[in-house]
């Protein structure tokens, strides 16, 4: 069995689009992982805000803890699908990792947690962290999602207890406001498909043509990141947020409806989404949450 860590690197591949002290509290959290050697790849999507200088002050900050940064900087906003298949033709990293900006990391070792879940099984294409919301009490956001026959997308724990889902298990698909993947699958299934592009459905499409691949993809609660939830994507002026979640739940619909209809693992009525109270960053005491494991 190889060392642990010597000779890996992983790639963490970050988009920003304004909303700098999101993207600010996220890579101030990201400074305590303990992965080394580690590399993040952060993409300004046009920002208009202060975003540039603070990507700009965390590169330097990073440096010193021995975290590589490379930074792709776009005059527009290329979306999320481009946007990460830009940034994964030049991550170096043996493990790709997507994480939003506007996530918070609690636990330093949740890299090493990852890729060791991966590392078990081959088989194991894309394992998902629990996505916690960043206030009390800390219930859940997502952890990983099912799929109705008719095509409806459930949240699995959806604003249930911190503690509901507790113990690894094989999913239709996860979210990628943060997973993890080994190169080799990016290498074999390339980037993400651009017909759902800006963004929206991208993910759970990739988790699909993974599967159809012969790759699981998995979810593992014991790693806890927190997420504030479609506070950039749903946020960002020059995205029609709901007419391209419609358009784009169309194209992935009808891409892969039979095989929703032979898996049958939710009802519509289950995967009903389900609007929970939130709060933004100037509400939390996020340096709080970096400590918590």
């Amino acid at each position: 069995m190889r060392p642990h860590f010597f000779n890996i690197m992983i790639s963490v591949v970050i988009l920003h689009h304004n909303k700098a002290p999101y993207s600010h509290a996220c890579l101030q959290s990201l400074l305590s992982s303990s992965a080394r050697p580690l590399e993040v790849v952060n993409v300004d999507n046009g920002s208009s805000d202060e975003t540039a200088t603070v990507l700009a002050e965390w590169q330097d900050q990073a440096a010193t803890t021995g975290i590589a940064v490379q930074r792709l900087d776009f005059s527009e906003n290329i979306g999320a699908v481009r946007g990460r298949n830009e940034a994964m033709k030049v991550a170096r990293g043996d493990y790709i990792v997507f994480l939003d900006n506007d996530t918070i990391i609690g636990q330093a070792d949740w890299l090493e947690r990852l890729q060791e879940f991966l590392d078990a099984d081959s088989a194991r294409g894309i394992v998902a962290p629990k996505l916690l919301f960043p206030w009390q009490p800390f219930d859940i956001e997502c952890c990983g999602t099912a799929i109705s026959p008719t095509g409806r997308v459930q949240y699995v724990g959806r604003g249930q207890e911190r503690g509901a889902v507790a113990q690894p298990q094989k999913i239709q698909c996860a979210i990628s406001a943060a997973w993890m993947m080994p190169r080799r699958l990016y290498e074999e299934l390339g980037g993400l498909d651009e017909v759902y592009s800006p963004v929206q459905y991208e993910d759970l499409d990739y988790c699909y043509k993974a599967r159809e691949a012969g790759y699981e993809v998995w979810t593992l609660p014991a790693v806890e990141i927190f997420h504030f939830e479609h506070t950039t994507t749903a946020g960002s002026d020059d995205i029609n947020f709901k007419y391209v979640t419609t358009k784009n739940g169309l194209t992935f619909k009808k891409r892969w409806i039979e095989h929703f209809r032979r898996e049958n693992a939710t009802t519509d009525e289950a995967a009903q989404w389900q609007t929970l109270p939130k709060q933004s960053i100037d509400e939390v005491n996020w340096q709080a949450l970096v400590s918590q494991a």
